[in-house]
């Protein structure tokens, strides 16, 4: 009996094994839509946008919160709890300021003439960057939560799994944004 579970592998988590399903099924709605958004752009109706350069400051932004909450979840495994604590509120700050910049980018847009129902095309942009904005709000209201716990309580149980869920859901939304960004230059 001791042998048998002695080769048993580490089970994963189910927060995190429900956390890699959602992230496998936000995978597949926004795979459908860059595929609907492939399909309908042969229309002769589409129309051709210039993504602001204020998107390319929030690609920036989000790029430098991927590597500060890399360095928060390292702080964390090394019992930095200060460090943890800064590098946290780092990437909460521009996890914000991520949103902010997509807000002044959609405006300045708006105000060029790229509008939600001016034409299917501009639809698009809008529904597939805002589905992504909906899951980085998401991710910075966990991301405060995070930083508010850290400064609330010593830990006593020591457990990763909080930073391990949030972190691997930030690279996540970081890397989605950058797959996005980059199809909606090559495809606006």
């Amino acid at each position: 009996m001791i042998a048998v579970m002695k080769e048993m592998k580490p089970r994963l988590h189910p927060l995190k094994y429900v956390m890699w399903i959602g992230l496998v099924s936000i995978i597949m709605i926004f795979a459908g839509l860059s595929s609907a958004y492939i399909v309908k752009s042969n229309q002769a109706n589409w129309l051709t946008y210039k993504l602001p350069l204020i998107f390319w400051y929030s690609t920036g932004a989000i790029l430098i919160s991927s590597i500060t909450i890399f360095l928060s979840r390292r702080a964390f495994v090394n019992r930095k709890m200060d460090r943890y604590k800064l590098w946290l509120s780092i990437t909460t700050i521009l996890g914000i300021l991520f949103v902010f910049l997509q807000y002044w980018g959609f405006k300045e847009l708006w105000a060029s003439g790229v509008t939600l129902t001016r034409n299917v095309s501009f639809s698009f942009l809008y529904v597939i960057v805002g589905l992504h904005a909906l899951h980085v709000l998401g991710g910075v209201v966990a991301l405060v939560i995070l930083v508010i716990q850290s400064y609330r309580k010593h830990t006593k149980v020591y457990t990763t799994l909080s930073i391990d869920l949030m972190s691997t859901y930030w690279h996540f939304v970081d890397i989605l944004w950058l797959y996005l960004f980059f199809f909606l230059l090559m495809m606006g």
